[in-house]
């Protein structure tokens, strides 16, 4: 990009590229600061400055040819400026000289698969970060709180909703987690094939909360987060790359197929369509092929687990051309092979409504209510959803009007809000 005019309005527009480029790049080049600086904390502070040089520079330099090269190599230098202004320059610099120089051009190139499992066959240093973030010394929900956070930018808040629990709860977590990272000095690095397979578990779940977040959004005006949504994607497509094994192919085969689904969830006003409303002519069809691929490639393994399941249960969904085809028998039996792979509250509640969908809503109530009496799923706002819808199919209008109005209470995105304010109201005409 060629230097701007001199103008009054010269940093306007530089100030919008700049804006961009950090909703878009800005946690990749975390991910390297954390890397060549070996301190989250030096790595965040390197980043801001980084970005503060560039509002300066760019309105009079122009925007470097290599955006996100730049910002990192700002950000270290500035780091190493500053260690040096706290008069522990000599000490710390020993330790960054020996780390990889990655600022050059040519290290930005798309992540590209060289190797089978050792760090130096992945050039993504957020999927490096990611297995750091994971790493066995630091405790499960602090592994997934700080990935979440410091990887892929979701709000403490954000994580706080997905969690069901307080947000400073997680606050703590990412704190304690940084520091364990830092006193025990964990290595920002892939583990090796040893110590994968332990470790991938963890990675697992914190690639598909991402996606999860950005497939139905926890909080905010809309229902989905686009952004969100694609980088867990590429980050399963590079977990596939890296270990090809049935439950990574499961979860990138889920992935892909809710994803399908995603231009569908939503009318052009942003209001929330169900899915049996929804126009099945816009689902994805390279995605649900993609996605069908790699769900039957793990199914035959008849080594999968609970991803690969609920990939097949979505799978049923893709292959019904009209809502009314679904074969929710299969489902159904798909779902008790799940609850024993992977017993949960929330898949006993999707199971209660698959079974209402095969044998009536009497029996799906009876089924949510079970769940709900034992005290599990009262904060959770898709639980009285549920519930509200089959008590309206049943005529029991007051019970659906008091659930309707329960899980607005709890429910966080506003398209969700509307969907059930909406309901509310057509039980009150």
């Amino acid at each position: 990009m060629d230097a701007p005019r001199e103008g009054e309005n010269e940093a306007e527009p530089v100030g919008e590229f700049l804006d961009g480029v950090y909703r878009s790049e800005s946690r990749r080049i975390l991910a390297t600061l954390v890397r060549l600086l070996g301190d989250f904390d030096r790595a965040e502070e390197a980043l801001h400055d980084a970005f503060a040089a560039a509002m300066e520079q760019w309105p009079r330099n122009g925007v470097p040819a290599n955006p996100r090269a730049w910002l990192v190599s700002a950000g270290r230098f500035r780091a190493i400026d500053s260690i040096r202004r706290r008069a522990r320059f000599d000490a710390i610099a020993t330790e960054l000289a020996q780390r990889e120089e990655t600022v050059v051009p040519a290290a930005w190139a798309e992540p590209d698969i060289l190797g089978s499992g050792t760090d130096s066959g992945i050039a993504d240093d957020r999927l490096r970060l990611i297995f750091t973030c994971c790493h066995p010394a630091l405790p499960p929900d602090a592994r997934v709180a700080m990935t979440l956070r410091e990887v892929c930018g979701i709000t403490t808040e954000e994580i706080a909703r997905a969690f069901l629990t307080a947000a400073p709860t997680i606050a703590k977590r990412i704190v304690r987690a940084k520091a364990k990272i830092r006193d025990a000095r964990i290595p920002y690095e892939v583990p090796s094939e040893e110590d994968l397979s332990e470790r991938l578990d963890a990675v697992l779940q914190v690639v598909y909360l991402v996606f999860t977040e950005g497939y139905a959004a926890s909080a905010g005006e809309s229902l989905t987060r686009p952004d969100l949504s694609g980088e867990a994607i590429r980050l399963g497509r590079l977990l596939v790359e890296l270990l090809p094994v049935p439950e990574v192919q499961g979860l990138l085969a889920l992935m892909l197929l809710h994803e399908s689904r995603r231009v569908a969830r939503t009318a052009p006003d942003g209001e929330l369509i169900l899915l049996d409303d929804q126009d099945r002519s816009l689902w994805d069809r390279a995605l649900i092929d993609e996605g069908m691929r790699l769900a039957e490639r793990a199914l035959a393994s008849r080594r999968f687990g609970g991803y690969t399941l609920q990939a097949a249960i979505a799978a049923v969904h893709a292959q019904s051309t009209a809502a009314e085809e679904t074969d929710w028998n299969r489902i159904v039996l798909l779902y008790d092979a799940l609850l024993l792979a992977n017993p949960s509250p929330v898949v006993e509640l999707n199971r209660a409504v698959a079974v209402a969908m095969r044998d009536g809503p009497a029996a799906g109530l009876t089924l949510i209510d079970a769940i709900l009496f034992r005290g599990l799923l009262q904060d959770y706002y898709h639980a009285h959803s549920a519930r509200a819808d089959l008590c309206r199919r049943l005529g029991k209008l007051a019970e659906a009007r008091a659930a309707y109005e329960k899980a607005l209470s709890l429910a966080g995105p506003e398209p969700a809000r509307r969907f059930l304010a909406k309901r509310l109201g057509e039980l009150a005409g």
